[in-house]
């Protein structure tokens, strides 16, 4: 960062068809229009082949997990449509074996042996023709230049990329570094934003007041105790590209109008 500028790394990516689930959405699984920053940072993960606490490894023992860590993230994105999938989702416990098969030994129903567990009926909104745009920024420049070369050429990853569910691929269409400008400019972006209350850097003259959209708390990491994930947030509007009165760093060199971006630092934010 010097001055008014600074320099990031621009993703767009594609998916036919993602889910970003609304965690508290159920029988009906909501989606919300963006990737939460917690899956950005799973993606790069993955690129990256950092292994988590699930496989028995302690990722801050990896340099690279410590550097991403401090990455500042800025996500937008749209889509064409979105669909309702009515499908049936296994409950692997036992009571719905139990409730299903009649005992834990047993996996046949109606003379007909099945998989185990139980069944529910769920309804799951799925976004059609999705393109997601990332911003990622860095004070080592060199992090930056690994990570291009790494999504260029994951041959280091863990799974085949994906961005959300886990049969949710991507491809990414383009890779590059852009210089970001400090702007005030009322417009309608025609793009769905993460913006969040405390934009990196802090040295913008920014209202978080003016900003429209609903306040969420976005996951932006979780690690295991107990079993269990335990999540860290951030908060963050959910706006649909309508800015009115907002400062804000901006790429002049996306499409006709430019892009608003809105970094989020993820260090400092419960205990990051």
């Amino acid at each position: 960062m010097s001055g008014n500028a600074c320099q990031a790394l621009r993703l767009i990516i594609y998916q036919p068809q993602a889910h970003y689930r609304v965690p508290f959405t159920y029988q009906r699984r909501h989606t919300y229009p963006l990737p939460s920053y917690s899956a950005v940072r799973g993606f790069l993960s993955n690129i990256l082949g950092i292994r988590g606490y699930t496989s028995g490894e302690d990722p801050e023992e990896n340099e690279d997990f410590r550097k991403l860590k401090s990455l500042k993230i800025g996500i937008c994105g749209r889509f064409e449509a979105k669909t309702t999938e009515y499908t049936w989702l296994r409950n692997l416990a036992r009571t719905e074996h139990v409730k299903a098969f009649g005992a834990v030994e047993s996996r046949v129903r109606f003379g007909v042996g099945e998989h185990p567990g139980g069944q529910a009926p769920v309804l799951i909104d799925t976004l059609n023709e999705v393109r997601i745009v990332v911003y990622l920024a860095h004070e080592d420049p060199s992090f930056l230049e690994k990570l291009s070369q790494k999504i260029q050429n994951p041959v280091g990853r863990l799974y085949p990329l994906y961005l959300g569910r886990a049969e949710d691929w991507v491809v990414v269409e383009e890779i590059q570094k852009v210089s970001l400008e400090v702007k005030s400019k009322d417009a309608d972006f025609e793009h769905f934003f993460w913006v969040p209350e405390k934009p990196w850097p802090p040295g913008i003259p920014f209202d978080f007041e003016k900003v429209q959209g609903l306040r969420y708390r976005v996951p932006i990491f979780w690690e295991l105790r107990d079993g269990s994930r335990d999540f860290r947030y951030v908060s963050a509007k959910l706006n649909d590209g309508r800015f009115q009165g907002v400062s804000f760093l901006f790429d002049a060199s996306f499409g006709k109008k430019g892009l608003p971006v809105f970094l989020a630092s993820m260090e400092g934010i419960n205990g990051v």
